[in-house]
């Protein structure tokens, strides 16, 4: 078409304009998570000023010295042990031939159904005097009595570190394998062809390249270990853990157990600072290097390497699975009438509903955290949202202590306005009940549930709610429209994560829960506490059998990464 000015340019469509959307309510929801996560730690850090110091002379010349002491000991031991452990194993199976290798690549993740306070119980009941191990000991060389021969003590620092490492080196060999299956064997397969002899390649290769993987899951070990609290109150090690509950249930001073739990948390971030100081150099390229038809096999191990190489592999996986499996299924064997307890029925119950309960609300703030971050596109809610992780790294004992006076306050402020206003009791609203169990394993597990979730939407499509959103949809509209139903699995995987560590949990679940109520974990607790271990076997099976079901899952994406990269 032309005019008297000359041809006229065509007219092209508007594009269809985004909505842009306030964000005072995803900046909102950040924040409000932070300040929940926060809020025990505050409590804590309150109640801790609040005192009249009368507590800490004892505390500093008596309880804190050899409670440091140990909690560095057990920590330097157990990563020494992880590491070791982790890395020899990730290695074997991803570089060698043996017989059972395939098997044992994904029976190595076992242990990781097994909480430390359950191997801690089994172990005594294999490897103490009465035990089978002791027993055959004395059979086959005669001894009469305990003082005719020297066997190792369980009961000690060494002790304990050894039943945590055979039931946490699996962080340490999860990640460690990835890292050797997505470029170890290339790198090394380089350095051979140059001449280096093996054992030159492992250490001045590949070492360095997996170091921050074998940093970050000696990382996660430390915070397990440093949570840990039946495991070392059974063995007898005086923890800074088992501290708090001795200073607070036992001498009554609850100022003291908070100074101890903030010296904790100071050792908690020290621990996270000396992480990110051993990574601050470490950058490696992760990409595929090579097809797996192009890659040559692994060293086929022949002789006695290849039988020596299985055993090896196996052992770890028999300690932290095989013995707790054989003990408590020998004794639930003969406790066949537990099985219609009607009290392990309640804590069976109670378990499944508490862990289902802050596996839902876990995913839900999780899914909120992310969702405010892709849209938002803020520094601050960005920081925010990473800030809210911090839950994970803080002990159960701290989170619970913390989050127990808090809810409290606000239960008693409650009960009062509501006897001033209406004449009306409420009561303990949020401590009476489960509630604060569910907000604690909530807080605590979120980063397991995030971290799930984003590894699953980095798979995505970058741009894809954009496009949603650019048809007219709101960011919310979007999310529940598109990107959830895509994010479905790594939903569900979140979701089972946190469920299984919620059922696991002992030092939260042990002072948050009300009077009368027991979980799985406590059940077998108070057994353990009597003296009577046998008599939570069922119970012990029961969360064994819980915990296997993401172990499983786990495995079947290890064989399916195995499969896709090798």
């Amino acid at each position: 078409m032309t005019t008297l000015d000359g041809p006229t340019r065509p007219q092209l469509a508007p594009a269809p304009r985004v909505r842009r959307e306030r964000h005072g309510v995803v900046f909102f929801i950040a924040l409000a998570v932070c300040a929940m996560v926060l809020l025990p730690v505050v409590t804590l850090a309150g109640i801790a000023l609040s005192g009249t110091g009368e507590a800490w002379p004892h505390l500093a010349s008596t309880v804190l010295p050899r409670a440091t002491l140990t909690t560095l000991h057990l920590l330097a031991l157990v990563a020494v042990l992880t590491a070791v452990t982790g890395v020899a194993c990730a290695w074997l199976v991803v570089a060698y031939e043996f017989p059972l290798r395939k098997t044992l690549a994904w029976a190595l993740v076992l242990p990781l159904a097994v909480p430390p306070y359950l191997a801690a119980y089994a172990f005594a009941e294999f490897f103490l005097f009465t035990g089978p191990v002791q027993t055959l000991w004395r059979s086959l060389f005669g001894f009469q009595s305990a003082r005719d021969y020297w066997f190792p003590d369980l009961r000690s620092t060494g002790g304990a570190a050894l039943v945590m490492s055979c039931v946490l080196y699996p962080y340490v060999y999860l990640t460690a394998r990835v890292v050797f299956i997505m470029q170890g064997r290339n790198i090394a397969d380089v350095a051979r062809t140059l001449g280096a002899k093996p054992s030159t390649v492992f250490r001045r290769i590949l070492l360095p390249v997996s170091r921050p993987a074998i940093v970050a899951g000696v990382a996660l070990v430390l915070m397990e270990t440093l949570n840990d609290f039946g495991a070392s109150e059974y063995l007898g090690v005086r923890t800074l853990t088992l501290s708090v509950f001795t200073t607070w249930l036992n001498r009554g001073s609850l100022e003291g157990a908070a100074q101890i739990a903030m010296l904790m948390l100071v050792l908690v971030f020290a621990l996270l600072m000396a992480e990110q100081w051993a990574r601050r150099r470490q950058r490696f390229h992760s990409a595929r290097a090579t097809h797996m038809k192009a890659r040559p096999p692994r060293v086929q191990l022949k002789g006695w390497k290849g039988p020596a190489a299985t055993l090896a592999v196996a052992t770890p996986m028999l300690l932290g699975f095989g013995i707790p499996i054989y003990v408590f299924g020998t004794y639930a064997l003969r406790r066949t009438h537990q099985f219609f307890d009607p009290a392990l029925a309640r804590a069976f119950v109670n378990s499944l509903t508490t862990a289902l309960a802050a596996a839902v609300l876990a995913v839900v703030i999780a899914l909120l955290l992310i969702n405010a971050a892709r849209v938002a596109r803020s520094r601050t809610v960005t920081l925010a949202t990473r800030f809210a992780m911090i839950g994970y790294a803080l002990p159960g004992t701290i989170m619970a202590l913390g989050l127990l006076f808090s809810l409290a306050r606000f239960d008693n402020w409650l009960d009062a306005q509501m006897r001033e206003w209406f004449d009306v009791s409420t009561g303990l609203l949020l401590t009476g009940s489960a509630t604060a169990i569910v907000l604690a394993c909530s807080i605590r597990f979120l980063a397991l549930a995030e971290g799930a979730i984003r590894s699953g939407l980095e798979k995505l499509p970058p741009n894809i709610d954009e496009a949603a959103r650019s048809l007219g949809r709101s960011s919310l509209q979007s999310a529940a429209s598109v990107t959830i139903p895509l994010l479905w699995p790594a939903i569900f995987t979140a979701g089972v994560l946190v469920f299984v560590d919620t059922i696991k949990e002992l030092s939260a679940t042990i002072l948050l829960r009300p009077f009368g109520f027991n979980t799985l974990a406590t059940f077998i607790y108070e057994n353990a506490s009597r003296g009577m271990a046998q008599d939570g076997a069922v119970a012990a099976l029961l969360v064994i059998v819980t915990a296997l079901v993401p172990v499983v899952l786990l495995s079947g994406a290890l064989m399916r990464d195995r499969d896709a990269m090798m």
